[in-house]
């Protein structure tokens, strides 16, 4: 990876939508030469997709609850077992297998309480394994960030 990528990347980061013609203005190449960058990075899987950003208050899921689960048991069956329910839970925006007092957090974005009482009891609740489940509901967002430095 070399200056140019570095720069589409950072472009690529800051607006998801910028044409390839001001892409290739922005860093200092021809269209055909950044659209080629553009595509090997995307083939290499570094650029892995594009995302719009939607504010979670415009349409009804503004709680966001940081949620640490603890595995009774860490086989292999139960870990994949958890960490498959979660990849299908649409409510469920992250989840990391961490170190520490837990075994995953969760980031869950719903509309209310009530919804995130569903969750639990409908999806976390009922799989096996599980040991413990503390939810931490996030009063304020002080820094949301998705571009990496690169």
């Amino acid at each position: 990876m070399d200056a140019f990528d570095r720069k589409i990347l950072n472009c690529l980061q800051a607006d998801g939508r910028i044409s390839n013609q001001q892409l290739a203005d922005d860093v200092g190449l021809s269209t055909a030469a950044c659209w080629r960058r553009v595509k090997a990075l995307e083939d290499q899987g570094i650029i892995r997709k594009y995302t719009a950003l939607i504010d979670p208050d415009a349409v009804q899921q503004g709680l966001c609850v940081l949620v640490m689960v603890s595995l009774l048991r860490h086989s292999t069956e139960h870990t994949l077992a958890f960490e498959s329910a979660m990849k299908d839970c649409s409510e469920v925006l992250q989840c990391y297998a961490v170190t520490g007092n837990a075994d995953f957090v969760l980031r869950v974005m719903v509309s209310d309480i009530k919804a995130y009482d569903r969750f639990l009891n409908e999806k976390v609740f009922p799989l096996e394994g599980i040991s413990q489940v503390h939810s931490n509901f996030a009063l304020r967002e002080i820094k949301s960030e998705t571009a990496l430095k690169v």
